[in-house]
């Protein structure tokens, strides 16, 4: 969550039984409200400290509540954190490990965990619809880790804050006290703390505790063992020392806390082998601190000794460590340099070669010793002291050297972005020319200046759009292969790259390829395919808690599949590709994507010669048949012609396009966004007459009237005979529209 706001967090559950029982008392006598010390008194036994555990101890402290008696506990999403161990401390000092996220929803910040515990005292779930503004309300929970607390407001307002319905609190909020309840005088759980303002102490806000039911209602569990996996380095890939936290998501190793080593020294080496003779190793890297340090790490012995490079306090530096502690460090270099560009991605290089080593940083040569203390060994990342980094890019070769573009096709491209630029002189003739005025001359250079920013602007948006381009021809080249070969995840993620650059497509199909090393000498997946049916969904469902989306169903987080595996949480659509692409590169026969009117789901036979049957991928794997399919999403109970038919990777994408579509046709979003969609649509299958019309259309709202008289003469040259008559209405208006202008 963004703006002036920290996430704290705040979040609550229980089960149907308590919600009746709270339901039935209700009815019996109007609630009476107590004081505030008749509620610290009563709730108390209900509240838990949750700690995050590490290599040396605690990792983080937050709070939750009790929610069921059979040990579930509500709290918020990054109090839990990923591969974390974590344990629970009850009010009267007992403490348990946590088993099982019982349920999880990125979107809201909630989490459930279950413990191994009977009798428990959980809170009531009240009704966050009915609240009142001005209502008293107290909030409970253990700031900056010490013990449980209360502390009374009033419920100022009801807000949205990105996309999320919050309870607006004039409450104290502390760090800790994020998963603590926001209770009513009754004692009934209306919310769980969320956010706190960055300037006003006394203003904080809350999660609605119905979005809370959803998730009793609908849980995703995931063993704490299959947990601690989510985020963690591949061991196979990377071998870690000294300590640290290392984690990767989106294809980004991000390092946190300081090493055991002196220093705070961490490495995170790579399994990949080192050329003999000349190698290089290269990442790219950025710091939350320059005054930290972190970078790469070469000619290691897989211990203490090795060579480092890398930023430390604005500078780059070059390092032999040849033991555990200072006294056996050697710095080598350590020089300042205009190429690298403090609290941004740079890119570090360094050639190895027999007698010499030379260091780069984006691109630029900035130290080169003749130092051969040591040579050969691993190479991988180093960081030291508190430094929080991210790498991304690891490369090992023998030539790392980003090559130069063809002079010829480089003149050409440099040419046709200086057609949108103003041409200039050098400054020395500007500068003589401008003294005759110094006054004048600063207006005109203001005037320039925002001269220039357009220009920057326009430089940006043709930047944006020739990579939207390229993951066209990418998408296109993927979709015109045989059917068969088509690699539909890939596309999915290349169509998740169309709208973030920054997207490492191969770092998530290796995370794929990691479920199918998982499952591909299961002894189920090779019995037939209703075991391997049953054992795709435990495997999903079960064990790494893959689920619905329980929030805003248009969200276009649901629609992007690196968003959809890092959360475990997307649409029908979404979760079917990915079962589907599973099943394939598992060689399980008969299972195909089914796109149902309303719900896409899986379809699979059973041999040959079997019925259909279908997998609701939405509510956690459900196996359906056709006909209790049917009388869930039509009136008449059954399906038209043709829709129960597997459908083709093509037609797959796009309807996720026009999910993607559909999301960006909201009021708050300018017109310009879905743009993209539509080209890209049209760029797959340029006979889609409806989003050749809205593009028409749109094109003729921004002034694009060109784009536009080619689409509406497109469709009027093609548009099928049978088309939509509707369709063809919209067509003859937009059409008399034209001609009047």
């Amino acid at each position: 969550m963004k703006h002036s706001i920290l996430l704290l967090s705040v979040f609550s559950v229980c089960s149907v039984g308590h919600l009746c029982a709270a339901t039935k008392s209700a009815t019996k006598s109007p609630p009476q409200p107590k004081t505030t010390a008749d509620l610290a008194e009563s709730i108390a036994p209900s509240l838990v400290k949750i700690t995050q555990l590490g290599r040396e101890g605690t990792d983080g402290i937050g709070s939750g509540f009790i929610v069921s008696t059979d040990g579930l506990i509500a709290t918020n999403l990054h109090v839990i954190g990923e591969a974390r161990r974590l344990q629970i401390e009850m009010h009267d000092g007992k403490t348990y490990a946590v088993t099982s996220i019982h349920a999880s929803d990125a979107q809201r910040d909630l989490a459930l965990l279950k413990i191994d515990s009977k009798d428990l005292k959980p809170l009531t779930l009240g009704d966050s619809s009915k609240v009142r503004q001005g209502e008293n309300v107290v909030a409970m929970g253990a700031p900056e880790g010490l013990g449980f607390s209360i502390v009374q407001g009033v419920l100022s307002a009801t807000r949205e804050i990105d996309g999320n319905d919050m309870l607006q609190v004039a409450i104290p909020i502390e760090k800790g006290n994020s998963g603590g309840p926001l209770l009513d005088m009754q004692g009934k759980v209306l919310g769980i703390l969320t956010l706190k303002h960055i300037k006003t102490d006394n203003l904080g806000f809350a999660m609605p505790v119905n979005a809370l039911k959803e998730l009793v209602e609908k849980p995703n569990p995931v063993p704490m063992s299959r947990w601690l996996t989510i985020g963690v380095l591949n061991p196979k890939l990377w071998k870690l020392h000294l300590g640290s936290q290392w984690t990767q998501h989106a294809g980004v190793i991000h390092a946190d806390l300081p090493g055991d080593g002196f220093g705070g020294r961490a490495l995170c080496l790579s399994s990949q082998s080192v050329p003999e003779g000349t190698f290089e190793i290269a990442t790219t890297v950025k710091l939350d601190d320059e005054s930290g340090a972190a970078g790469l790490a070469f000619c290691s012995d897989g211990g203490d000794k090795h060579y480092g490079f890398y930023p430390s306090g604005g500078k780059l530096r070059l390092t032999r460590f040849d033991g555990p502690d200072v006294y056996s460090w050697t710095i080598l270099a350590d020089v300042p340099s205009e190429a690298y560009k403090a609290g941004e991605w740079n890119t570090l290089r360094v050639r190895v070669e027999p007698e010499k080593i030379t260091c780069f940083v984006n691109g630029k040569q900035v130290i080169e010793t003749d130092d051969t203390g040591l040579r050969g060994g691993v190479a991988g990342l180093c960081k030291f002291r508190t430094t929080v980094a991210d790498f991304r890019s690891f490369r090992i070769g023998t030539d790392l050297t980003e090559k130069p573009l063809n002079a010829e096709l480089a003149s050409k491209f440099r040419s046709e972005i200086e057609a949108n630029l103003a041409q200039a002189s050098t400054r020395d003739q500007t500068l003589d020319k401008l003294l005759a005025d110094p006054a004048a001359a600063r207006r005109v250079i203001s005037e320039q200046r925002k001269k220039l920013e357009d220009e920057a602007t326009k430089l940006r948006e043709l930047e944006r759009e020739l990579h939207r381009r390229a993951m066209t021809k990418d998408i296109l080249a993927e979709l015109g292969k045989p059917e068969p070969e088509i690699n539909l995840l890939r596309c999915t993620l290349l169509l998740s790259r169309h709208d973030n650059p920054e997207i490492d497509v191969n770092s998530y199909l290796n995370a794929f390829k990691a479920m199918i090393a998982d499952l591909k000498d299961d002894p189920e997946i090779k019995k037939g395919t209703l075991p391997a049916v049953k054992r795709l969904n435990r495997y999903l469902f079960e064990e790494n808690g893959f689920h619905g989306s329980r929030g805003d169903y248009s969200n276009r987080s649901n629609s992007y599949m690196n968003e959809v595996l890092d959360d475990r949480e997307g649409l029908p659509i979404t979760l079917s590709v990915l079962y589907v692409e599973l099943a394939s590169k598992l060689g399980i026969q008969g299972v195909f994507g089914v796109p149902l009117p309303g719900k896409f789901m899986v379809g699979y036979r059973d041999g040959p010669e079997g019925e259909l049957q279908l997998v609701d991928v939405f509510e956690n794997g459900k196996l359906l048949t056709v006909e209790q399919a049917a009388l869930d999403l039509t009136d008449s109970g059954q399906f038209p012609e043709g829709s129960l038919d597997p459908t083709t990777k093509q037609t797959i994408l796009l309807r996720m396009l026009r999910n993607l579509l559909g999301s960006s046709f909201d009021e708050t979003r300018s017109i310009r966004e879905s743009m993209p969609y539509l080209d890209l649509v049209l760029a797959i299958d340029p006979t889609a007459a409806a989003e050749r019309l809205t593009r028409a259309q749109m094109r003729q709202r921004l002034g694009e009237k060109a784009g536009a008289r080619e689409d509406v003469n497109w469709l009027i040259e093609n548009f099928p005979e049978d088309g939509p008559p509707e369709l063809m209405q919209q067509l003859d208006r937009w059409m008399q529209s034209l001609r009047e202008e």
